[in-house]
This record gives structure tokens, C-alpha cells and sequence, in this order.
């Protein structure tokens, strides 16, 4: 029997816990023309969770689709990573389903796991016209508690529930509702986003779905030829415009890095993280020549990465957003630095470091472990003290609280600064006087509640 209650009733006797703000808010109905062409799905209960609550989703594209991924790099890779990774080689990139079950992911569990992690992927390519060259034709991701095994005959009838001769699949907002509401765990509201884009003149769509509210502190990569790749993280965005796949491979790397790879919750990494992108052409019925490429229309392919990018930060933020106990939505911006890279690995080792995430939730303006994080990262360039400056950045528009110029502490105004951290957006800016490159991170703080939710999650 667990302890925790007995624990947490003398932290409760000392403590004041604040209750995190609201989130549903961010889900919101969205047009059902916004929707990509081409696309049906849905999600229903197969009784893996116990609650009765929705646990299994099926997309299915009318038309083989270009597809891409980028994975977890943890070594204990669960089975439908392995496997996801394994269709995209063997199809040269095309997909035409994803199947997704919440509440056990299936993850060290040994061959087992890798036979049950197959059958969806036959299950559901079942619902699928066969492949020309007989490949499978299934992406597959899995979210819960890692360990067990799934309860997999549950999991293939729910799957030929969905077969065509069923009005169980649709392209409804209520359908796309549905199936983002099967990936969710711990997740306190379905993630759900949508819009329309131009590229060349030309109008697509693009919709998308992810969860994770912890574990989170994604480190994804595409495929290896080898196949050798190092709560959860797991997402699927859905276009109508026609993209090869090397493109989208490609766009989709540049993506992840400005967006699922630069957002921390606990700055733990999941065995599970998946991201999917399907692009069906839908929108162009297939049409060669529409196709965007990144040898043959340089232009095209950098603004539909830039739409791809900005969508795919959007939905990064929303599982910030819901990060378990959550109270404050934190963009931390490293500017000046020598390199992409070296501003990025700034901003992950302060949006994870458990002193300044506790300070946040305390509201209490402790730069002086935004500095010490900072210093404790290998650069290329190394930093100079006398250089760097911290500032708050309050998100109403009102100036920014200098914490530190030039290597020099401010004379802090501390109603004013305590003003800036009890608002539930904020910034943490870091100027490194080094050179012209930046990144972001966006991150949340570490509460009460947070301990609470983890130190009891399989009770």
C-alpha cells in the first residue's frame, strides 16, 4: 500500500500548495473544413485503461502517404518504436495508418512486447488496401506505464472495430476530438490543433494531436539505417499537401529541434517519444508535379518547414503547458551565443534544473541559479561573466526586470519582480554577448502537486 498520503498530509500541515491555473481552455472546437483532406479516424475504448476512458486511436489515409518520424534516443526504445522505425525503412518512407494505445506502453517487455507491437501494425494495415510490395503500411505508438504487457487481444478487437464496413471512423471535428483524447495519460485535456497554410499560392491543411504532461524531456532523431536508435511524449500531425518523403524527413529533423526537442517538464526522457507527420497530397489529388521538394523547389520546401516548424512548436507548448502540477508557463531564451547549439544546450540545463524550477513555483527571484546553470554547460565558445546579462520578461507587454547587466547585479526591485513571477506566462532571458545565434526553450515549474501525482501514479 502506498505511503504517499500519509506523507503528503504532513507536507500539507507545512506547506501552502497553489493550485495550478486552468488548462482546458486551450482546447478549443475547431472548423471541420480546417481539417486535412483525405484523413479518417477515431477513438474508442478497448479496455486497456481501467477507467473506461478512451484508449486506443486509428488514422487511416485514403492514399499511400509520405511519412516520417523522429524518435526517442533512450536505450530502452519500447517495442513500437522499433517497430515504427522498422516500416518506415522497409516502406521507403509511405504509411498509410497510425495506431495508437494509451495506458501501457509497452516498453521493456521483451519479445512479447515486439510480437503484440507487430499484430497492431497487421490489425491495422488489415483496414488498408495491401501494399503493392506487400510491406506494412502501420505506424504504431504505445503511452502508460512501462514494464507491463498489453493486453493485446483487447487492443486488435478494438482495431477491426474500425474496419470500412463501420461508421466508426469519420473526419469530423468530433472524430479528430476523440482519437486525440485516446493518447491522453496523465493529460488533463485533449491537444488538438489545426490550420490552413499557402505554399506557392496554393492552399493545404494541416492538424495535428499530442500528449504527455510527464515524463517529458524529449530527445528525438530520425530513423538510422541500422535501426540502432538511442508518460511520453507522443504526436502525429496530418497534412493534405503533397511532400516526398526525403523532404518531409527532412523538415520534419528541423522541426523537432525548435520545438518537441526544446520543451522539459521534469527533464526526464521517455522510452517512448514519437512524433509522425503523414503528408497525402490530398489536397493536390496526388499531383507529381505539386510536389514539394527541397532539390526541385528550394523555396516551397522552406515555407512549408517553417509552417511545419511553428505548428509543431505550438503543439510542444501545449504539453508544457499541461505539465503535471504545472503552475507557470516558462520561455527561456538564450540570446548571443556562438552557436545554435550552444544556446540550445543553455536553455535545456536551466528549464531542467530543479533549483530553478522550484524557485519558480515560489515565485521567488533567485537568479542567481539561472547563472550557475548557465556556467555549468560546455560551450564551443566558453562564457565571459563580465558579459552576460538576465533579464525577467513579463508577457503583458511592461519592460523587462534587469536582473543582471554586463556581469554586474542590479539593484533588484523585488515587489516588481515578485509582480512578474506570479503571473502564469513569463520569460527568462539570457544574453550571452558571445555572437548572433539564439534558442528557445519553454518549460514549467516544479510544485507540490507535481511530487504527489508521480509518488503515486500506478496506485
Amino acid at each position: 500500500m502506498s505511503r504517499l498520503p500519509a506523507v503528503w498530509k504532513r507536507l500539507s500541515s507545512t506547506f501552502t500548495s497553489r493550485p495550478a491555473p486552468p488548462k482546458t481552455h486551450h482546447h478549443a472546437p475547431i472548423l471541420d473544413s480546417t481539417f486535412p483532406k483525405g484523413y479518417v479516424l477515431n477513438g474508442v475504448h478497448c479496455g486497456v485503461k481501467k477507467t473506461g476512458a478512451l484508449d486506443l486511436a486509428v488514422i487511416l489515409s485514403g492514399t499511400p502517404a509520405s511519412a516520417a518520424a523522429c524518435f526517442t534516443r533512450n536505450a530502452f526504445k519500447a517495442a513500437p518504436v522499433v517497430v515504427s522505425e522498422d516500416v518506415l525503412r522497409r516502406s521507403g518512407g509511405k504509411a498509410r495508418a497510425i495506431v495508437v494505445n494509451s495506458g501501457c506502453a509497452n516498453a521493456v517487455t521483451g519479445k512479447q512486447g515486439m510480437e503484440d507491437a507487430w499484430a497492431m501494425v497487421r490489425a491495422t494495415d488489415a483496414l488498408v488496401e495491401p501494399s503493392k510490395a506487400g510491406e506494412p503500411q502501420t505506424l504504431v505508438m504505445s503511452t502508460g506505464v512501462i514494464g507491463q504487457t498489453l493486453p493485446i487481444s483487447n487492443i486488435i478487437s478494438g482495431i477491426q472495430s474500425h474496419s470500412a464496413s463501420s461508421s466508426i471512423l469519420g473526419s469530423t471535428f468530433a472524430a479528430w476530438e476523440k482519437a486525440a483524447k485516446a493518447f491522453m495519460t496523465t493529460d488533463t485535456f485533449p491537444k488538438l490543433r489545426a490550420r490552413t497554410f499557402t505554399v506557392n499560392g496554393k492552399e493545404y491543411r494541416m492538424a495535428g494531436m499530442d500528449k504527455g504532461a510527464g515524463m517529458i524531456h524529449p530527445d528525438m532523431g530520425p530513423p538510422r539505417p541500422s535501426g540502432q536508435l538511442h508518460a511520453t511524449l507522443l504526436a502525429c500531425i496530418m497534412t493534405d499537401a503533397a511532400v516526398s518523403p526525403r523532404s518531409l524527413q527532412s523538415a520534419l529533423t528541423y522541426a523537432v529541434d525548435r520545438s518537441f526537442n526544446s520543451i522539459s517538464v521534469d527533464g526526464d526522457m521517455s522510452t517512448n517519444d514519437t512524433i509522425i507527420v503523414l503528408a497525402n497530397g490530398a489536397a493536390t489529388n496526388g499531383t507529381a508535379q505539386e510536389e514539394i521538394d527541397e532539390e526541385r523547389d528550394p523555396r516551397a520546401y522552406e515555407a512549408f518547414r517553417t509552417e511545419l516548424t511553428n505548428f509543431a512548436a505550438d503543439l510542444a507548448q501545449l504539453v508544457v503547458r499541461d505539465g503535471e502540477g504545472a503552475t507557470k508557463f516558462v520561455t527561456v531564451s538564450v540570446e548571443g551565443a556562438a552557436t545554435y547549439e550552444d544556446a540550445h544546450r543553455i536553455a535545456s540545463r536551466i528549464s531542467t534544473s530543479a533549483l530553478v524550477k522550484t524557485a519558480l513555483y515560489g515565485e521567488d527571484a533567485n537568479w542567481g541559479r539561472v547563472l550557475a546553470a548557465t556556467g555549468s554547460v560546455p560551450l564551443s565558445t566558453p562564457v565571459d561573466p563580465t558579459r552576460v546579462s538576465v533579464s525577467f520578461v513579463p508577457q503583458d507587454g511592461s519592460p523587462s526586470l534587469p536582473l543582471l547587466v554586463n556581469g554586474e547585479p542590479e539593484n533588484v526591485d523585488e515587489v516588481r519582480a515578485k509582480e512578474i513571477l506570479s503571473v502564469e506566462d513569463l520569460e527568462i532571458q539570457v544574453q550571452l554577448g558571445i555572437g548572433k545565434e539564439s534558442a528557445k526553450y519553454w518549460t514549467c515549474d516544479f510544485s507540490y502537486e507535481y511530487v504527489r501525482i508521480n509518488g503515486d501514479y500506478r496506485s
